[in-house]
């Protein structure tokens, strides 16, 4: 079965027909509007719709979850944007969010319920892996054995929270070839655009961390570079650029590396 045109459903334009679909795909900033990470956007939405999973997106209605803003120290600005996201979520009765960005998972999951949101929160990668384990998602193993995958861990997903395991096990999947960076799991070097680093100039020393965490990657001979969130992607993608590899080495996000091996 191949998907090729997906159609994304809009809540607001379900609501209307009286349906309630069982998740809520949070887009975030960077799957909207960042011509990159669009790409990993319309990966995981032809994933869904593979899967005919019952969900839809908010589209227009959809803002900023606030995480930045927080990070950056603006905690009016934060709190004002989330309790207009949890107010959009109760008029939906949305109780499902599955998210592709680690930032968002993480203050979804960890800080909204201070302000009253009553969500079950779910990590992409926690979804597909669980497709792929119970047999919904059906990928043919070591599909891309003919690649090999070093993983970069994003803070938010594993030293924020534990989410190690499930990258893994899919890549496993894919390849037979999956080589880890020295600095791995909660070892992990973080890219350097987290709390807020991403919109500020860089700081005086010696070297930037996403050289470093770069060379590290390239120094494993792996020829893909995964990652699963799209502030590493960034950072990552513009190593690759840095070191002038960006012909032989590539910067995937897990759901592309899926579809790839799907060829939907």
């Amino acid at each position: 079965m191949e998907v090729r045109k997906v159609e994304v459903p809009v809540m607001a334009d379900l609501h209307a027909r009286g349906e309630h679909p069982e998740y809520l795909f949070w887009v975030g900033c960077a799957g909207a509007f960042d011509d990159r990470y669009q790409k990993v956007t319309r990966a995981f939405t032809k994933i869904l719709s593979f899967l005919k999973v019952s969900y839809a997106v908010l589209g227009r209605e959809e803002s900023c979850t606030g995480d930045p803003a927080r990070r950056a120290g603006n905690e009016m600005l934060y709190q004002m944007q989330a309790l207009q996201n949890i107010e959009i979520f109760r008029s939906y009765g949305i109780k499902r969010i599955i998210t592709i960005c680690p930032h968002c998972y993480n203050i979804f999951k960890n800080e909204y319920p201070d302000l009253g949101a009553e969500l079950e929160v779910i990590n992409y990668l926690q979804f597909l892996d669980k497709c792929i384990v119970n047999g919904t998602l059906k990928i043919d193993l070591h599909a891309l054995s003919g690649i090999s995958i070093t993983y970069h861990d994003p803070c938010y997903l594993g030293r924020a929270n534990d989410i190690y395991f499930e990258p893994r096990s899919i890549l496993k999947k894919l390849t037979a070839n999956v080589v880890e960076m020295e600095r791995n799991k909660s070892f992990a070097l973080c890219c350097g655009a987290g709390g807020a680093q991403m919109f500020k100039e860089a700081e005086k020393g010696e070297k930037e961390i996403f050289i470093e965490r770069t060379e590290e990657a390239i120094s494993t001979g792996a020829k893909v570079i995964a990652t699963a969130c799209p502030f590493c992607m960034t950072m990552l993608t513009d190593g690759i650029k840095y070191k002038n590899r960006e012909e032989e080495i590539k910067n995937f996000d897990i759901a592309e590396l899926i579809v790839q091996s799907l060829n939907i």
